[in-house]
């Protein structure tokens, strides 16, 4: 197993959603690759010390991916296996250190992430979750009872209640549903499919985001914005206090037919 094949599975890695033969193999590669191996611990480090220690600020997933692409690479061989580490976990210990001098975590986030004020950051995130599934081993949570099964298993596991309104039907139908996150928030999955393409759409907090307000098309009663990035379709729109994020590797008119049943 490679590098390149190794870091996307991290996450599930750590969460035990991996086959055991694939466990195995991400195993055997941290074993023997320092990089990886280090993002993995920072990355655990993180977890434990944010989510875990601290329910009342839960660390977004995107401020932490943003950590770990600051810290240093690995030294070179004379350093001591112990100085690698220290460097490596050192955001994490000064994390510690503000949190302890009563800095809340939002207040961390401003100094050490910004979101991008561009619209095109939207486009840019819901392409890479939409990647992120798509190469996850169980991107699914909940398999799909249909829509009155999907939405309600959400509850408790989100700080707001997912409105969508298509059922999924013969060309859409409904896979199932996660949890996941779009830039620093958490976001309800809701996966379809459209013959062999997987269709994602989250729904998420729609306050603070750099919405786009050029360009729009009127789609099913509200403006929304439809872009192709990287061969991905995607379509952004808000109702309320809620974002939706639309993506596929189908067309804009296809993926423009499904977002006007929302």
């Amino acid at each position: 197993m490679e590098c390149q094949e190794a870091r996307p599975l991290l996450l599930d890695y750590q969460r035990g959603q991996l086959t055991p033969a694939r466990h195995d193999e991400v195993r055997a590669h941290l074993e023997r690759c320092a990089r990886c191996a280090r993002e993995e611990a920072a990355e655990r480090a993180l977890t434990n010390l944010v989510e875990r220690n601290l329910p009342q600020y839960p660390a977004p997933l995107a401020l932490k991916r943003r950590l770990a692409a600051h810290w240093p690479a690995p030294g070179v061989a004379r350093h001591s296996w112990w100085s690698g580490w220290r460097r490596a976990l050192a955001p994490a210990v000064a994390l510690a250190a503000v949190l302890v001098a009563g800095v809340s975590l939002l207040d961390i986030e401003r100094v050490i992430w910004r979101p991008s004020d561009a619209p095109g950051a939207l486009v840019t995130e819901a392409v890479n979750d939409h990647l992120r599934l798509l190469q996850s081993e169980h991107p699914l949570e909940i398999e799909s009872g249909g829509i009155h099964q999907v939405k309600p298993w959400f509850a408790g596991r989100l700080d707001f209640a997912p409105i969508v309104g298509f059922e999924g039907d013969a060309d859409f139908p409904l896979r199932g549903g996660a949890v996941g996150y779009f830039l620093d928030r958490k976001a309800a999955v809701f996966v379809y499919s459209r013959r062999l393409h997987s269709v994602s759409l989250f729904v998420f907090r729609a306050d603070g985001l750099p919405w786009p307000t050029r360009g729009l098309q009127r789609i099913g009663g509200v403006d929304a914005s439809v872009k192709v990035a990287r061969g991905f379709s995607v379509i952004l729109w808000r109702s309320g206090e809620l974002g939706y994020a639309l993506v596929s590797d189908l067309g804009s008119r296809e993926l423009v037919e499904l977002a006007s049943k929302f």
